[in-house]
């Protein structure tokens, strides 16, 4: 096996752990603390919130642990491209469309910055701080 190939897999490992880890913080209060952050700025309306909650585009967040950067990230899902195709959003323009996206991101922000902040409580509440040190002994 190539050695880079070697590297990925460790790497796999490691950020497959740290997701389990960040779930549970979601599930704690940090998705719904960032969601309810969100909703008091966010330019959507209910007719919006919907099309992106029937889309299934709520539960298509990813937030994880970047070990190359040491540090959380998260993708936002975004309308697919063949959004004129579907019933759901036919009738939308493309500057909505943008502003949807963008408005995800936003929400991935926010609720990034609350899974930052119960991290934070995490390391001050525990002799550990979050990363290698942490998980370093852990067999994977």
């Amino acid at each position: 096996m190539p050695r880079e190939f070697e590297w990925q897999e460790e790497t796999l490992g490691s950020e497959d752990f740290y997701r389990e880890d960040i779930e549970d913080l979601l599930q704690e209060g940090a998705w719904k603390e960032g969601f309810n952050e969100w909703t008091e700025y966010t330019n959507l309306d209910e007719e919006h919130v919907r099309i992106v909650s029937d889309l299934g585009l709520f539960q298509a967040f990813d937030f994880y642990w970047d070990p190359t950067e040491d540090r959380l990230r998260f993708d936002a899902p975004m309308i697919s491209d063949d959004w004129r195709e579907r019933d759901a959003t036919e009738a939308l323009d493309s500057s909505t469309v943008s502003m949807i996206d963008g408005e995800l991101e936003d929400l991935g922000r926010a609720v990034q910055e609350v899974l930052e902040d119960y991290l934070e409580r995490n390391d001050e509440a525990s002799d550990y701080g979050w990363g290698e040190e942490t998980y370093g002994k852990r067999e994977e």
